[in-house]
């Protein structure tokens, strides 16, 4: 593409970043995809591969380090769709990360703070930077221009229950479940019965380190897993032990309706922040005063779907650190992602230990599970365990017990295989759904790589109560994405979700908004 040497100096352009330096083995359990990913991700946030450099082409690469070209195709995809890299076939993929000056003091997160060398730096001593434009890293569909803010806040609304944005409980291995749950109830002594872990079940709290180890690229131990009831669970654990009457707390607009609610019992100082084409607006966060927390959706931004390139992630937490601020990842559906592997957490980048990550096993496997968990600062992980203990929320042991085995065996991650070819397939029927709909216009989506919905930008002429009663009429969720902002007018746009819908239904979506199309001769 041609934004992808637009902006990089000449001399990076001619000089391709050597990759003939010795590697790591790969970990336990590492597919090869992800070893090359690491591989190179890491040398990036070292400063080895400084921005605008380019890479190797994937045939050389592929062949330095002996393993086959689809392999390093598609770890190059995930790096280019994290904002790591940017380029196409053809033109050369070229190192895109904006990465902040005291990131190359502190180092990765588990490793030691000591400088990385000037070979993070340019001629000049600063740290090297590259352009904005590569910094979005994927050649993204452009986000409609953002619209003013208006003075007036919009009154409070829970969020539908929108079973189509939703795990599809039938595709759940039930059977093998309540055996699971059969062994648990046979095994539990009496003793443990009445043993109270505010925190969660050990065995489980361990499980999920490892599978957000493996999964997630998250860096931490059992005693910084706190199991909760679900996402929401966690966002007002949060708001009970962080905030007080007098602090700020930012949102992003548009954004997750619940989010108000949930911090607002808290403190007053609730602030919708406007987003931008990247997610969360770090720029305009700076320049607010008395923030203590800020609640973010980087993998996939709800609801328009963005994916927080690496350059804004790094951004952010770099304000954080210096600005004390605590950063609440909601990790809500970064299991689906369907071209390419899952994205890395923004937690796994967090240094400065600012960063508490939410995620939940109701999104993955059926809602009334009533099991999610936080990944905690270690400074916080005993004020987590007491409030979960003052406010009686522990769950049952039995769940716990089987979805600990659940996630030992393989049976968690036979589950999400599954699914997610399913979900991948139910995703195309939507887009196609929508190519019907529009005829010969192009079709402006955001959010279709990942997760349980995708944002239908609307073409001019159309109206979006017309859509979103017809989605009522197929029975699948669409929703205003108006009802998702708080100050913020977003451009036209339904969001459609998909995860829980048979393509039966979705394809009548697609007749009946072909009926609706401007224009379109009625009979």
């Amino acid at each position: 593409m041609s934004s992808a040497s637009s902006g990089t100096p000449a001399s990076a352009r001619r000089q391709e970043a050597s990759l003939d330096l010795p590697v790591d083995p790969p970990r336990d359990g590492e597919s090869k995809q992800a070893w090359v990913y690491r591989q190179i991700r890491e040398r990036v946030l070292k400063g080895a591969l400084p921005s605008g450099a380019r890479l190797p082409s994937t045939r050389s690469l592929a062949q330095r380090w002996r393993i086959a070209r689809s392999t390093v195709e598609a770890a190059y995809d995930q790096l280019r769709g994290e904002g790591y890299t940017a380029g196409t076939v053809g033109s050369g993929t070229y190192v895109a990360a904006v990465i902040p000056d005291n990131f190359f003091r502190k180092g990765l997160p588990g490793e030691s703070g000591a400088s990385l060398g000037a070979d993070a730096r340019d001629k000049t001593g600063k740290a090297a930077l590259a352009p904005a434009r590569l910094a979005a890293g994927r050649p993204a569909r452009p986000l409609p221009h953002e619209q003013p803010v208006t003075p007036a806040d919009q009154a409070e609304s829970a969020e539908p229950p929108f079973a189509s944005r939703s795990a599809d409980a039938a595709l759940f291995p039930m059977a093998a479940w309540s055996k699971g749950l059969a062994v648990s109830a046979r095994q539990l002594t009496p003793a443990q019965l009445t043993r109270d872990e505010p925190q969660g079940w050990p065995a489980l709290r361990e499980q999920i380190a490892r599978y957000l180890g493996a999964a997630r690229g998250i860096v931490c131990d059992a005693s910084q897993v706190v199991v909760l009831s679900g996402i929401r669970d966690g966002l007002d654990l949060c708001g009970r032990i962080l905030l007080t009457p007098r602090d700020k707390v930012l949102i992003e607009d548009p954004g997750y309706v619940n989010a108000v609610p949930i911090y607002r019992p808290y403190t007053s100082g609730v602030v919708p922040l406007p987003i931008d084409g990247q997610g969360f607006a770090v720029a305009r966060a700076r320049r607010l005063r008395g923030v203590k927390l800020v609640h973010v959706t980087p993998a996939h931004q709800s609801p328009t779907g963005i994916t927080m390139p690496v350059s804004r992630r790094l951004e952010l937490l770099d304000w954080a650190a210096q600005a004390g601020v605590w950063v609440v990842e909601d990790d809500y559906d970064s299991e689906f992602n369907y071209d390419g592997a899952p994205l890395a957490a923004l937690k796994s980048l967090d240094g400065a230990d600012r960063v508490i990550h939410c995620g939940s096993f109701n999104k993955t496997l059926f809602n009334a599970l009533r099991i999610g968990y936080a990944v905690v600062p270690k400074a916080l992980a005993p004020a987590f365990a007491e409030a979960r203990r003052k406010t009686g929320r522990s769950g049952s042991p039995i769940e716990q017990m089987t979805l600990a085995r659940f996630l030992e065996d393989g049976g968690f991650a036979r589950h999400v295989r599954k699914a997610r070819g399913v979900y991948a397939r139910r995703r195309d029927a939507a887009l196609q759904a929508l190519r019907q709909a529009v005829g010969a216009e192009a079709l402006r989506v955001s959010g279709e790589h990942a997760g349980f919905h995708l944002l239908w930008w609307l073409p001019p002429g159309w109206d979006a109560r017309q859509v979103v009663e017809a989605g009522r009429k197929a029975d699948v969720g669409v929703q205003d994405v108006a009802e998702f902002a708080r100050k913020a007018t977003p451009a036209p746009g339904v969001v459609i979700g998909y995860s829980a819908v048979d393509e039966a239904r979705l394809r009548r979506l697609g007749a009946l908004l072909a009926a609706l199309r401007p224009g379109r001769a009625r009979g």
